[in-house]
């Protein structure tokens, strides 16, 4: 096998993406319903290849591909945050405070007891709150100690080798506190907890638009009989208000359908609207028929960046309603917040910077868009004019150093990048016609982007992963369960006992606090709705941008302590 180590040895981009195919095959392997992920699959075979010897990714490479993914994180986190800063969404800032100060003490602690050096406890820190983010801006401040450079790659390295062990525990961890052995511990149903919360969420009303996702609207053709007489809007009442005549074809010809226009028998209508109320047309308007020529209509679908005023922090019922007042016709099909679908209900508390799919005739669907935010154009991916400056502003901001005695305190790329992601997600959230930049694409970004990074740590933490298991034997895995299971454990209590939150909103919350996406999941499939993605949507948009500006603090902890 000389000529393959020769071959990483002399190529390490092969290296790399060896590593992300055998890492992200590996993070989808699922042991009882429990999956690591690509990113720790991907540090995993990193460190394994590692131990090769001399494989390693430049600090170009590796500093690019970090910037590109602390600024995604927070250009996507942005418009979320800062909707969260408002009295209802705050108190959910408990969680994200806890988990800040259990962290950081108990690694205070075990620094101190188990005589940790200053990268393995800033990666046990890391892996324990499960946010890799962590790793990036603890390197990036590991690098600026007055150190020997040899000194500084070997407390690098332990970045990420305790990262990677703490990581795998800790997730475990969360992910079986949250969907098991909470529920277990504290007597509850999850499932019927999620059910009586999603009635609540209902407000007695039945609504079909909230049964799904992707609800059944559908399209129909109806001959006027018993309707002769009436204008359009008295058919619209009669079939509930949900459904609308959209075309009407008299003798052979269309004429306008306005709200006042009088039917006639024998004219032909095109209805659109939800499948629970077109099916009671035929006993409104008259049989349905198959010969609806002429009457094809132009339907559209739609994604809406929400950023108007009356949107924010009001209900889904509140929006409906002014919705159905201004724009009939238009039908939500789908609410999501970074990247995860809220449950359609008319309790569920809209923000703005939420991405609203609707649909219904294009002429309605544009001015409904224009009316609650901007259409998101799909073939724009990414404007990279606004992204390139952005990522600039953000190096610039991670060289400012401030002095703490002898502790150079600076935000570093990552802290840099991060903040500016915020800035520049919210200026796009205000001003949605700059800076588009694609969820798909910038997930894409952010993964990739992650990947590459824990990728270049785990190489070169290869050759001394060996060496620091030895050293530490199993204090570092039940570190990295306690630094994940205690504040965990107290924001449980915090949020069953002084919050008095719904279980699942509570469960969500403490998935939430640790940005752990296999936790939500879990939850999810527990809860069989999506209920407690209401909670984790908020504490995860806060903690996305408060862990990850730990790195340099708990650095400088460690420094001092040890």
């Amino acid at each position: 096998m000389t000529w393959f180590k020769d071959l990483l040895q002399s190529t390490p981009e092969i290296a790399l993406f060896i590593c992300l195919a055998l890492g992200y095959a590996i993070g989808k392997v699922k042991v009882k319903g429990l999956s690591l992920g690509g990113i720790a699959g991907t540090l995993i075979v990193a460190i394994f290849v590692g131990m090769i010897g001399g494989i390693t990714l430049n600090d170009q490479v590796k500093n690019i591909a970090f910037a590109m993914f602390i600024f995604t994180l927070g250009y996507m986190s942005g418009p979320s945050f800062f909707a969260s800063l408002n009295k209802k969404s705050l108190r959910y800032g408990w969680f994200t405070l806890i988990e800040v100060v259990a962290v950081l003490s108990i690694t205070a602690i075990a620094i101190v007891v188990l005589n940790l050096d200053i990268g393995t406890a800033a990666g046990l820190m890391a892996g324990g709150a499960t946010e890799s983010a962590v790793v990036g801006t603890a390197t990036d401040a590991i690098a600026k100690l007055d150190l020997p450079p040899e000194q500084i790659s070997a407390l690098q390295a332990n970045v990420g080798t305790a990262y990677s062990i703490s990581y795998i525990c800790g997730l475990i961890t969360i992910v079986l506190l949250t969907s098991q052995i909470a529920p277990a511990v504290l007597r509850f149903n999850l499932r019927d907890e999620a059910a009586k919360l999603w009635q609540q969420l209902s407000k007695g009303h039945v609504d079909e638009d909230a049964t799904t996702a992707l609800p059944s609207v559908v399209g129909r053709a109806h001959e006027v009989s018993l309707a002769a007489g009436q204008t359009i809007s008295q058919v619209e009442s009669a079939l509930g208000g949900r459904a609308t005549v959209e075309r009407v074809r008299r003798a052979g010809q269309i004429v306008d359908a306005t709200p006042d226009t009088a039917l006639a028998e024998g004219d032909v209508l095109v209805l659109y609207g939800l499948r629970s109320d077109l099916v009671q047309a035929y006993a409104v308007i008259g049989p349905e028929v198959a010969d609806a020529s002429g009457l094809d209509l132009e339907l559209d679908v739609a994604e809406v960046l929400l950023t108007g005023k009356d949107v924010n922090g009001r209900t889904l019922s509140e929006v409906r309603a002014q919705a159905a007042q201004e724009h009939t016709g238009v039908y939500l099909t789908g609410l999501t917040r970074m990247e995860q679908g809220l449950p359609l209900q008319p309790g569920t508390t809209v923000n703005a910077g939420d991405v609203a799919r609707i649909s219904g005739a294009k002429k309605d669907v544009d001015a409904a868009a224009g009316r609650f935010g901007v259409r998101l154009n799909s073939a724009v991916k990414a404007d990279f004019v606004f992204i390139a400056v952005g990522v600039i502003l953000g190096m610039l901001i991670g060289k400012i150093v401030i002095p703490l005695g002898d502790i150079p305190l600076s935000l570093g790329t990552g802290g840099g990048c991060l903040l500016s992601g915020l800035l520049f997600g919210w200026i796009r959230a205000k001003n949605p016609k700059i800076g588009q930049y694609d969820p798909a694409a910038a997930s894409v970004i952010k993964d990739l982007g992650l990947a590459t990074f824990i990728c270049a740590v785990g190489l070169s933490s290869g050759p001394a992963a060996v060496q620091l298991i030895q050293k530490f034997g199993f204090a570092l895995p039940i570190t990295g369960v306690l630094i994940t299971l205690i504040p965990a454990c107290i924001s449980l209590f915090v949020a069953f006992k002084v919050m008095k939150l719904p279980a699942p909103l509570a469960l969500g919350s403490v998935a939430g606090q640790q940005c752990s996406t296999p936790a939500i999941t879990a939850v999810q499939q527990q809860a069989g709705n999506t209920t407690p993605l209401m909670a984790y949507t908020i504490v995860y948009a806060l903690s996305n941008v408060v862990l990850p500006l730990l790195g340099p603090i708990v650095v400088a902890m460690a420094n001092a302590l040890s």
